[in-house]
This record gives structure tokens, sequence and C-alpha cells, in this order.
């Protein structure tokens, strides 16, 4: 029996209602790459999995390359090191679910949250969900310090009532954030995304997840400068027009 055209559209559209988009940003991730799609592909959701390998020199795109990947899976690469942000721009190109989940590659994050942090939006409570690490200073005073100075200048300039906005677990309904064009390269994208969503008027619902932090000694990227950007970030999206 043949399948019309229409009926195999539909199908198609059907495939990715309900599924999660989950993107990985990955750079000099062999020791743990394996562990992390694991973690993910353990997690009970319906999903597809976007890597974006952004420029690794330590095997890691060796690694990808060599292994055995589901159907669910897709792996670009990047020839040079462009930045979190740009990998996140480049995996949204690929993104077919319902919604986009960013999974950071160091597994600081468990994807057993992903039911919790789906769960406002299957229920149309948010089109926005940032999971909100426990509040204290367990992943060093420094980065901790930084992470509530951003949140503070976000609901200062924002208004937008939330308490982690450096969170890697940020969720959000696909055709949303399509409305928005992302300029981000490093870690701004959090401010970046955030601030633009705020000025749309979206509220960011929040729900509590799980952290395990890794020290720069472990392998963790962020640095000061990026702090001082994410600032920038922030203040330069407040005070500029609004594109239409």
């Amino acid at each position: 029996m043949q399948t019309s055209p229409r009926s195999s559209a539909s199908s198609t559209v059907a495939r990715w209602i309900g599924c999660v988009s989950v993107i990985v940003p990955v750079y000099n991730e062999a020791a743990h790459v394996d562990e992390l799609l694991q973690a993910i592909h353990a997690s009970p959701v319906k999903k597809e999995i976007i890597i974006v390998d952004d420029g690794s020199t330590d095997g890691t795109r060796e690694k990808l390359r060599a292994m055995p990947l589901d159907k669910d899976v897709t792996v670009v690469f990047h020839e040079e090191n462009c930045g979190k942000g740009a990998a996140i721009r480049t995996a949204l190109q690929y993104a077919r679910g319902e919604y986009v989940l960013i999974q950071d590659s160091d597994l600081e994050y468990d994807p057993q949250d992903y039911p919790a942090l789906l769960r406002p939006l299957e229920q149309r409570h948010a089109n926005v969900v940032y999971g909100v690490r426990p509040d204290r200073p367990e992943r060093g005073l420094r980065f901790f310090l930084g992470a509530k100075l951003l949140t503070h200048l976000t609901n200062l300039l924002y208004g937008a009532g939330i308490h982690d906005e450096a969170t890697c677990y940020k969720v959000f309904r696909r055709s949303v954030l399509a409305q928005i064009s992302l300029d981000c390269q490093r870690f701004e994208f959090c401010p970046e995304v955030t601030a633009k969503l705020s000025r749309m008027g979206e509220k960011i619902s929040e729900v509590p997840i799980a952290y395990k932090p890794r020290s720069a000694g472990e392998g963790k990227k962020i640095r000061h400068a990026d702090g001082w950007l994410a600032i920038w970030t922030l203040l330069r999206h407040r005070f500029t027009r609004r594109a239409r």
C-alpha cells in the first residue's frame, strides 16, 4: 500500500511533537564523551541529540567519528574552536524537536532532570524553563558569587525574577527560540538569550536540579573574561533598540 505525500508529511510532523532536541557543545572531552552520551540516552524522554564538536584537539573528534551512534544522534564538526555560543547556533540549524535543551558536556548536570525541566513546557505553563542549581558555594566561591551577581543584574535590568541566570540547563519551546536572532560566540549565550527573551515578555519558569561542580583543574573552561563579557552582554541588550 502506498503512502500519500500528505500522510507522510503528517507522520514526519508527529515524530517531533513532544520531542526535545538536546544540544551538546563539546570541546576537548575525550575522557567523558562516552559517559555523557550514555547518561543522555538513559534519560526517559523523547529526544534527539545534536553534538557539535567545537574544534577539539584531544581526540574527542576521532572518538565521535569511531562511535556507533544511534539514528537519533547528529554529530557536527567545527574545524576550529569557535566557542560554546557558536556551537549552539550551529546545532540549532539541525534541531527538529518541539523543545530545545542545552546540555554541557562536563557531567556537572544530570540528564535525569530532563522530565522535570520539560514538565512546565508540556503542561503549557511556560515557553522557557531554567534549571536552578543548589544555592550553595560548592562550585567555588568565585563562580558562586559571579553567578549571583549575574542573576541580580538580570533581575535588576529585566525584571526577570529568576534565581540562576548562568545555569546551563535552559529549555525552550523551539518555536519561541526561533523568534530571536542570536549573535553569541562564547559563554555569553546565557545572558544574550535571557535578555532577548525577557525583552520579548517571556516569563522564565524554574525547577530545581542536581549539580556536581567541576573545577578548572578538572577541565572547567569558563574564565574571568567570560564573566565580564556576560555583564556587558546584559547591559548592551538592555539599552539597545530591540529589532522587530
